[in-house]
């Protein structure tokens, strides 16, 4: 089973079924922030806190964060001890807290203190690549684009859709795949999905609404 530009009708299915399924799984937190503020600079803050790290780690880091500042010039105000107190125990909290520094003194000198809507201007951004880029683009902004994460990358080569070695080939391979109408919502279904049913060792196939679908590429052990 392979997928290709003209099958429409199984991506279709898929992507179908994981909405339904989806309903009764834990929003991603970076999304749900987005929902909650419709805020870009939050967004983006939220989701470099996220790197590496879970999400029952990422929201209350951000929570705490987010009480003290919540725009470029009040984060700056924050010396970098108290950023890394706020929101300690994130992966690489110390690096993040510079991170969020520089990235804060870019937004303020270069782009008027507001975060850029472009993916081009977005990458400019220090410790910003192109799967934070693509989330501030989709969840901040509601632009189009394909935020590919680590779940995104391993799910859509196991589903067969790709055949990639890394998420930046994943991310390009999808957008000539994947119909438009998808490139928002497929970070948050496949991101719901693998941390809920197809995890990365022994996927909970039995469970899975999209079993039929799935060629379980790579996948040796399941349940």
């Amino acid at each position: 089973m392979s997928f290709a530009k003209n099958d429409r009708p199984r991506i279709d299915r898929i992507v179908r079924r994981l909405k339904t399924a989806s309903r009764a799984w834990r929003v991603p937190v970076v999304t749900q922030l987005g929902e909650e503020t419709h805020d870009p600079f939050r967004v983006l803050i939220s989701c470099l806190l996220s790197l590496r790290t879970k999400d029952e780690v990422t929201h209350p880091a951000s929570q705490r964060l987010f009480e003290k500042a919540r725009t470029p010039q009040q984060l700056l105000n924050l010396p970098l001890e108290k950023i890394r107190k706020l929101i300690y125990p994130v992966g690489f909290y110390r690096t993040k807290a510079k991170r969020i520094h520089q990235i804060c003194q870019h937004l303020i000198g270069r782009f008027r203190g507001k975060v850029p809507e472009t993916l081009e201007e977005l990458l400019t951004l220090p410790g910003v690549g192109r799967k934070t880029a693509n989330l501030v683009m989709t969840v901040g902004f509601g632009k189009l684009g394909i935020c590919v994460d680590t779940h995104v990358h391993r799910i859509s080569n196991r589903l067969g859709i790709v055949r990639t070695k890394t998420p930046e080939q994943t991310e390009m391979n999808l957008r000539g795949i994947l119909p438009r109408r998808y490139w928002i919502r497929y970070n948050d279904l496949l991101v719901s999905f693998g941390q809920t049913l197809c995890r990365p060792v022994s996927p909970w196939c039995s469970r899975c609404p999209i079993e039929r679908d799935c060629p379980k590429v790579g996948v040796k052990v399941s349940r």
